[in-house]
């Protein structure tokens, strides 16, 4: 199972366990939805899930 962090690994805003704001990507890195859609295109070439 993949491990999510507590926060967004780009902004450091906190993302709560049930957060719909939170995505993991397949190599485990953390971000909230803002920096997912807007500022990463291709940060680490992971997949990313909600």
């Amino acid at each position: 199972m993949l491990e999510r962090r507590p926060n967004c690994e780009c902004c450091d805003k906190d993302l709560p366990p049930d957060s719909p704001e939170a995505f993991i990507c397949s190599f485990e890195c953390t971000f909230c939805r803002d920096r997912m859609t807007a500022r990463l295109d291709g940060y680490c070439s992971g997949l990313f899930k909600p």
